[in-house]
C-alpha cells in the first residue's frame, strides 16, 4: 500500500500506539517487520501514519508484542477496519490540518468534555457568532478561506445532531455568555440556541460564574475526548498558533482532574439555564 499524503488524526493516532507496544516489548523496526513478513519501511510508515494497516495485522502485532491488554488491542481493530469518510475531509488540503483533527476527534469520542472562558464552545457556535469571530483574525482572513472556515466551524454541529452522539459537558464561563460577539443580537440568538441544545438528554452545560474566583484550569481552553479504552483518550489545547494535542497518561490525569473541579464550581445545569435565560432577556 502506497504511503498517504494526508494521513488522518485517527491513522496517526493509531500509528503512535503501535510505535508504544513494540517499543515496550523492546522490538526494533526490522524485528517487528520480519513479524509481519515485510520491511522496515513498512513498519515506520504504518507508525507514522503515512499508510493503513489491516486489522488482521495490527491483531499479529499485538500478539508478537505481548499484548495483553484485549480492551486496546480490540480498540486498535476497530480503528485500523473503520472505513468513514467524515465530512471534515472535503476540507482536507483547504483549511490546516488542526481544523480536520480536531472535528476528527470529536467525531469518534464516546465522551466529550469541554471547558472554555472567552467563547462558546465550536460545536455550539451559530453562524453569526462564528462569523463574528473569524472576522476579528488578525491578519484578516482572504474571503474564500474566511468563508470555509465559517462553513467548517457550523458543520462541527453534526457531531451534536447525528443519531448516536457522544455525551457533552460543556463547561462555559460567564464571560464568554457576556462578550457580545457580532453584537447583541448575534449574542442572543447565539444564548437561545445553547438554551436549545441544552435541553438534549446528551448535552449538559454549566456555567462557571464570575463569583467562583480563580480555578484550575481558567487560562486555558480544554477538550477532553474520551475513547473506547481510557488510554486512546485525548486532550486538545488551544495555543497560539495550532492546537496541541495530548494522550500521556500523567496529562489526562491532570487535565481531567481540572475538569472535575470546574465542574464542582460551576453552578447546576438548571441554575446554567436561569442565567443564560437572565442574561439572554437582559439582550
Amino acid at each position: 500500500m502506497p504511503p498517504r499524503s494526508n494521513p488522518t488524526a485517527r491513522q496517526q493516532r493509531l500509528g503512535v500506539e503501535l510505535r508504544k507496544l513494540r517499543e515496550a516489548a523492546g522490538m526494533s523496526t526490522e524485528q517487528a517487520a520480519a513479524v509481519l513478513a515485510t520491511n522496515r519501511t513498512v513498519i515506520t510508515n504504518t507508525e507514522a501514519g503515512r499508510h493503513g494497516i489491516s486489522p488482521e495485522r495490527v491483531r499479529r502485532l499485538a500478539c508478537n508484542y505481548d499484548c495483553t491488554d484485549s480492551a486496546l488491542v480490540e480498540a486498535l481493530v476497530r480503528m485500523a477496519s473503520d472505513r468513514t469518510v467524515g465530512w471534515w475531509e472535503e476540507y482536507r488540503g483547504i483549511l490546516p490540518p488542526t481544523f480536520l483533527d480536531i472535528a476528527e476527534l470529536e467525531w469518534f469520542a464516546r465522551r466529550l468534555r469541554m471547558s472554555t472562558m472567552t467563547h462558546i464552545p465550536g460545536p455550539f457556535q451559530t453562524e453569526a457568532y462564528a462569523r463574528a469571530l473569524f472576522a476579528a483574525a488578525i491578519p484578516e482572513l482572504p474571503p474564500e478561506e474566511f468563508d470555509t472556515r465559517v462553513a467548517h466551524r457550523v458543520q462541527r454541529r453534526q457531531v451534536l445532531d447525528r443519531v448516536d452522539p457522544p455525551s457533552y459537558v460543556a463547561i462555559i464561563h460567564e464571560a464568554a455568555l457576556r462578550i457580545e460577539v457580532g453584537g447583541r443580537k448575534a449574542l442572543r440568538d447565539q444564548l437561545w440556541n445553547i438554551l436549545e441544545l441544552s435541553e438534549r438528554d446528551t448535552v449538559t452545560i454549566q456555567v462557571i460564574p464570575f463569583s467562583a474566583g480563580a480555578f484550575p484550569g481558567s487560562g486555558q481552553t480544554i477538550l477532553y475526548a474520551a475513547a473506547d479504552v481510557p488510554s486512546l483518550d485525548v486532550v486538545q489545547l488551544d495555543r497560539a498558533i495550532v492546537a496541541e494535542f495530548l494522550h500521556v497518561e500523567a496529562q489526562l490525569r491532570k487535565f481531567a482532574l481540572q475538569l472535575d473541579q470546574m465542574e464542582r464550581v460551576a453552578l447546576s445545569p438548571e441554575e446554567t439555564r436561569s442565567l443564560i435565560h437572565s442574561i439572554a432577556r437582559e439582550l
